[in-house]
């Protein structure tokens, strides 16, 4: 269920579970984050531009200015206003959000305590779900940029698999840009069956190990930071290597 972590005039902070989706796609139907929004907020229905699903349905976006994948669980914003949206539009267009993931990745990175990979983004054809890396520049494919730092280094210990958790930080918002990024560097997430269909799951995740843990920006000249605590599973994979 999501949570509400905090509110200002302009702004909704929510804490989205993994496995929920934002918005409907059309072409299923199933629960929200949209829908839970309208339930609790209504005022928030019409904030922001409707787009039309494939499918020709319009769907409101309920305030919210960004997403997370479905798997992904975390901070995400909703604006109370027309003009907070157009605001915090502007500030995603203009890279003003710097936004913070927790991850367990598999493998040790142990060249450096951080690094930045820097790789472009496109989508492959035989697998239009999955996007892939390349270092060289094309007018077909989406530069991306994340920052990265080791916060700890385990050994998984039921398999013997080693393990590093990792603090990650996108510079650019492209399509399963973490994910992709860290498979490219032969770190894949955890759990992660699409970038790394023939690695078991580790520590009991179900679902690629990432959490939208924080987001901060500017906005009417003050500093706004909203953290969404650390889910369940998280907390019982670092437990694990506490005993």
């Amino acid at each position: 269920m999501p949570r509400s972590i905090a509110q200002t005039q302009e702004l909704l902070a929510i804490n989205k579970p993994a496995g929920l989706i934002v918005h409907s796609d059309g072409r299923t139907v199933e629960p929200s984050l949209a829908d839970w929004i309208v339930e609790r907020y209504p005022a928030l229905r019409d904030v922001g531009e409707p787009w039309v699903s494939p499918q020709g349905e319009v769907v409101s976006v309920c305030g919210l200015v960004h997403r997370l994948d479905r798997t992904t669980s975390g901070v995400i914003i909703a604006a109370k206003t027309s003009d907070a949206f157009e605001k915090m539009r502007q500030a995603f267009k203009e890279r003003r959000v710097e936004k913070t993931y927790r991850a367990f990745v598999y493998g040790h990175l142990e060249a450096d305590e951080e690094g930045t990979i820097v790789a472009e983004i496109a989508r492959t054809r035989e697998l239009p779900r999955r996007w892939y890396a390349i270092a060289r520049e094309s007018d077909h494919v989406r530069a991306a940029i994340t920052q990265w730092r080791v916060l700890a280094r385990f050994i998984d210990p039921a398999s013997g698999e080693p393990v590093s958790y990792v603090e990650a930080h996108p510079l650019t918002g492209r399509t399963h840009q973490i994910r992709v990024h860290f498979a490219s560097i032969g770190h894949p997430l955890v759990g992660d069956h699409l970038y790394a269909p023939e690695r078991a799951s580790l520590l009991s995740f179900s679902r690629p190990a990432l959490h939208a843990y924080r987001m901060s920006f500017a906005m009417n000249e003050s500093q706004e930071e909203f953290i969404a605590p650390l889910p369940e599973d998280f907390d019982e994979a670092l437990k694990r290597f506490e005993e």
